[in-house]
C-alpha cells in the first residue's frame, strides 16, 4: 500500500494563447486562457493534479488564498481523507468564505486529491464512484453573441455537421432585444426542427424582461432558457419559471450545494448546472444526490474533461457542455464523437497537461 501522506503541493499559473480557430470568434474571455494548476505529491509517490480555468482576472488571488489559508492545513494529512479535508477547510474558513475565492482554492485541491485517490485505486473516478454509463450526450456551446447572428449560426451549423443534436447560443448584453428575437428565429430556420436550441442570457435581464423575451422565443421550440436573471435573484428565477412553458435553468455561478439550496426547496428549475470549480468534485457529487432526490437533472457548467467523470457515475446526468476551450491543452483529450462523449478509463480523472504547455506558458 502506498503511503498517501501529502508531502508537498505545488501551484503553477499558466497564460496560454487561444488556438487559431474560427470557432472561438466572438468570445469575451481576453487574449489568453488563464489557468491555475495544482499538483499534490504523496510520500508514496502517487501524485494528483487539479486545475482552475478562469475567464476573468483573479488566479493570483486564489494562489495567495491557497498559500495562506489552505496548504498549511493540508500538508501531512492523508490524501485519501478527501471528505475530512473538505469539511475541515470549510469550517476553518467559514467566517470569510462560504463562496468565492477560498472556495475555488478548496476546489482545485479537491480535484487533485480525487485524482490521486483514483490513481491509487487504479480506477477512473467514474468507476471509483460507482459507474452508471460510459457515453453522455454533449451540446455544442459557445455560439457567442460577439460573433453576431451570422457567426452564431455558422458555429451552430458546424456543430450540426459534427453530429451534435443540440447547440447553445447567447442573447442579451447587446441592448437590442429585437435583434435577439431575430437571431433566435434565424437560428431555428437554419438548423431545422431536429436540433435542440438552448439560449444563454448570462444573467442579462430582469425577471420581467426575461418573461417578455421568453414568450417571444417560445414559437421557436427552445429547449431551455439559461441564467435569465442575476444569480442571487432566486425569486426572479421562480417568477420566470412559473410564467414560461420552456425550461428555465441555471446554477453555474452558484457556489456549493448550500448556495443552490433555494432551487431544491422550490424545485421549479428542472436542470441545474453546477460548476466543479465552485465546490470541487466532493460538493458536485453531493449536489447530484440532492438533485436526484428532488427529481432534478444535472448538466454541469463547461469543463467536459472533468464533468464526464461525474456524469458517467450518476443516474440523473443529462448533458455535457462542449465549447472547445481546452481541447489543445491535454496529452489525452476527451473528444466528442457524433455528439457523444465517452468517459475515459485512465486512473483518476485521466488528464495531464502537455509538457510544452507547462514549460512555455508558465507565468
Amino acid at each position: 500500500m502506498s503511503d498517501m501522506t501529502i508531502a508537498s503541493i505545488r501551484t503553477t499559473l499558466l497564460r496560454v494563447p487561444w488556438p487559431d480557430t474560427p470557432w472561438l470568434k466572438g468570445h469575451a474571455f481576453g487574449e489568453t486562457r488563464n489557468l491555475l494548476v495544482l499538483d499534490v505529491e504523496t510520500k508514496g509517490g502517487i501524485a494528483g493534479m487539479g486545475y482552475l480555468f478562469s475567464f476573468r482576472p483573479g488566479l493570483r488571488t486564489i494562489a495567495a488564498a491557497l498559500e495562506e489559508t489552505i496548504l498549511p492545513r493540508v500538508i501531512g494529512k492523508d490524501a485519501t481523507a478527501v471528505e475530512a479535508i473538505w469539511n475541515d477547510l470549510w469550517r476553518a474558513t467559514v467566517t470569510y468564505n462560504r463562496g468565492g475565492i477560498v472556495t475555488m482554492a478548496m476546489s482545485v485541491l479537491d480535484i487533485a486529491l480525487w485524482d490521486a485517490v483514483g490513481k491509487r485505486a487504479g480506477l477512473p473516478l467514474h468507476r471509483l464512484w460507482g459507474h452508471f454509463r460510459s457515453r453522455i450526450p454533449a451540446y455544442g456551446s459557445g455560439c457567442f453573441r460577439g460573433s453576431g447572428g451570422d457567426g452564431m449560426i455558422a458555429k451552430a451549423l458546424h456543430y450540426k455537421s459534427l453530429g451534435y443534436k443540440a447547440i447553445k447560443m447567447q442573447v442579451a448584453h447587446t441592448n437590442n432585444l429585437a435583434a435577439d428575437v431575430d437571431n433566435v428565429r434565424r437560428m431555428r430556420e437554419a438548423l431545422g426542427p431536429e436540433i435542440d436550441i438552448m439560449i444563454d442570457v448570462n444573467q442579462g435581464w430582469t425577471a420581467d424582461v426575461a418573461i417578455q423575451m421568453g414568450r417571444k422565443f417560445e414559437p421557436y421550440d427552445i429547449y431551455w432558457l439559461e441564467e435569465p436573471v442575476p444569480a442571487d435573484d432566486f425569486k426572479g428565477y421562480m417568477r420566470v419559471a412559473e410564467a414560461l412553458s420552456m425550461r428555465v435553468v441555471g446554477g453555474e455561478t452558484h457556489f456549493t450545494r448550500f448556495d443552490l439550496r433555494p432551487f431544491f426547496e422550490n424545485p421549479r428549475v428542472p436542470i441545474l448546472q453546477p460548476d466543479p470549480m465552485r465546490g470541487g468534485f466532493t460538493d458536485l457529487r453531493k449536489t447530484a444526490v440532492l438533485a436526484e432526490t428532488w427529481g432534478l437533472l444535472l448538466a454541469p457548467h463547461l469543463f467536459p474533461e472533468l464533468n464526464v467523470q461525474l456524469l458517467a457515475s450518476i443516474p440523473n446526468g443529462l448533458w455535457i457542455e462542449e465549447m472547445g476551450l481546452a481541447n489543445d491543452l491535454f496529452v489525452d483529450r476527451v473528444p466528442v464523437v457524433d455528439g457523444m462523449i465517452t468517459a475515459p478509463e485512465r486512473p483518476g480523472h485521466g488528464l495531464a497537461f502537455k509538457p510544452e504547455i507547462l514549460r512555455d506558458c508558465r507565468v
